[in-house]
């Protein structure tokens, strides 16, 4: 694709990404194919040839964002499919990173809008909050009919019936290996998911640990940041990544770290990046941010890299696997996963159009709610049509979008850890001991 942007323009670290992006691209729309808002709505302008065009002329002509254009923008779903789909290797994470930063600078919201994300960007990544904020959902879900904002009544149904007591192994500790010690990792605790499924950091750590791993948590890391990266609030996101950096290079320069483990793969993918994200920032910073994309890892890339073994008989449960967007199209991670559920003993089925989003993606199932629970109701009638007695992902988000429908999901490491001597999952404990 031909770009003029001026040379004054391309000082701009962004912008001269944003046009390498862009004269990647050959208009081939392949990447319609698989874009789910495309497929859903069926407008250009909602694929990501589409939304690359609205990008490009905004971008080049230096101007304020327009409704029509922060509209488009707003439905994409970053989940980036279109990037495994591309066969001309178009970054276009990096490009409508960009184009979301640049609309928060430019364009002034409705004053609702303004006020519901500034809420999201306020409560999500700080647990307190968050928990409490559940609390209160908690209390109004009986009166969200009388709701007339529809995002708001999004939220009320996505906030969980009870809200999980804190885990007794959250907050900053060395968790030591139980059995002689052949790794040292960090976890990354994140925000939300510790208030929605602490049994999932529980689980990696159970599970690390006695496999001889030591799992640190230091003080001061937190959300990733990408809750709001992808809301354009840059400022708030490299806080969080710059927060997480340097409590990570404190553990990396004391007694030195094999890898930084992510269990969530959203929070995943934007640690991979902050090295992109850092590119022009002085150092130490940048090389402190490459350092630490270098050594993050998916817990099952991890658990591949020092071989899962479990230690209970092969179990008869058949698990659909649900991909997470952000790991199979933001990380490209996609076999490990199935391989240690195989491994472990369980029956692994995928389900029909296991490349589409369900809809979740961050704040997209609150800021979006009615094409996101389209593509949910798509990804359930697939995860059903496989038969499984359970759903496994690797995603917290999806975790909260699938959940509800009948078939228990559990995130994989669960599975994993029940399988390798930790306690079977508490979403499975009404099936029969034998199931």
């Amino acid at each position: 694709m031909q770009t003029n942007f001026t040379a004054e323009q391309l000082r701009d670290p962004d912008t001269a990404s944003s046009n390498q992006v862009l004269r990647t691209c050959v208009h081939c729309g392949f990447c319609t194919a698989t874009c789910p808002t495309f497929l859903l709505l069926g407008d250009e302008l909602d694929s990501p040839r589409g939304r690359i065009y609205l990008i490009k002329d905004m971008l080049e002509a230096n101007r304020p964002a327009t409704p029509d254009v922060v509209t488009h923008i707003d439905r994409c779903l970053s989940c980036l499919s279109c990037m495994t789909t591309c066969p001309s290797g178009v970054h276009y994470m990096h490009l409508v990173d960009h184009a979301r930063s640049y609309i928060e600078q430019t364009y002034r919201r409705p004053l609702f809008d303004r006020v519901l994300r500034a809420m999201l960007a306020t409560v999500l990544p700080r647990p307190a909050l968050f928990r409490l904020a559940l609390i209160a959902a908690r209390l109004a879900r009986p009166f969200g009919r009388l709701i007339p904002e529809r995002r708001l009544r999004a939220m009320l149904d996505l906030a969980p019936a009870r809200v999980a007591a804190p885990s007794a192994l959250a907050g900053p500790r060395v968790h030591r290996a139980q059995a002689e010690r052949r790794g040292r990792v960090v976890l990354l605790a994140g925000c939300a998911q510790q208030v929605l499924a602490p049994q999932i950091n529980d689980a990696t750590i159970r599970l690390l640990t006695r496999l001889g791993v030591e799992v640190v948590v230091p003080p001061g890391a937190g959300c990733c940041g990408s809750l709001t990266h992808h809301m354009g609030r840059h400022a708030d996101a490299m806080a969080s990544a710059r927060a997480n950096i340097a409590a990570w290079h404190n553990e990396i320069a004391g007694e030195g770290l094999d890898a930084i483990i992510v269990n969530a793969s959203g929070c995943g993918t934007t640690v991979k990046d902050y090295g992109f994200m850092f590119r022009s920032e002085p150092e130490p910073w940048r090389g402190q941010a490459e350092t630490v994309s270098g050594l993050a890892c998916d817990i099952s890339e991890y658990l591949t890299r020092i071989g899962y073994a479990p230690t209970r008989p092969g179990h008869r449960l058949t698990v659909a696997y649900h991909s997470a967007c952000s790991l199979q199209h933001g990380q490209q991670v996609t076999t490990e996963p199935k391989a240690l559920l195989q491994r472990a003993g369980f029956t692994v089925v995928e389900p029909a159009e296991a490349h589409i989003c369900c809809g979740s993606a961050g704040t997209y199932n609150m800021l979006q709610p009615e094409i996101a629970t389209r593509l949910r109701a798509r990804k359930l009638g697939n995860l059903r049509a496989t038969g499984a007695d359970v759903i496994a992902a690797g995603n917290i988000g999806c975790i909260t979008q699938l959940a509800g429908d009948g078939t228990p999901i559990v995130h994989t490491v669960e599975l994993l850890d029940w399988m390798a001597g930790g306690p079977r999952p508490a979403a499975l404990a009404d099936m029969a001991e034998d199931a």
